[in-house]
């Protein structure tokens, strides 16, 4: 098995700079941006979002989110 395919591998690839995107919709999270609609300011990384953030298009769960290879 893959390590970033675990939970604590997944987490560990995921940097401050780390852009994601929801798997439903694909709406992209990026932390230079942060998120609008739920009054997240620019800056903030993808682990330090709120435990209860959910996608702004379609309320998937961070858990879904995916990892964009730049």
């Amino acid at each position: 098995m893959d390590e970033s395919s675990t939970p604590a591998g997944r987490q560990a690839t995921i940097g401050p700079t780390t852009r994601l995107e929801c798997g439903i919709c694909w709406t992209p999270y990026d932390p230079v941006e942060g998120d609008p609609v739920w009054q997240i300011p620019p800056g903030t990384p993808f682990n330090d979002l709120p435990a209860h953030w959910t996608c702004p298009n379609c309320a998937c769960e961070k858990q879904k989110f995916l990892v964009l290879d730049d």
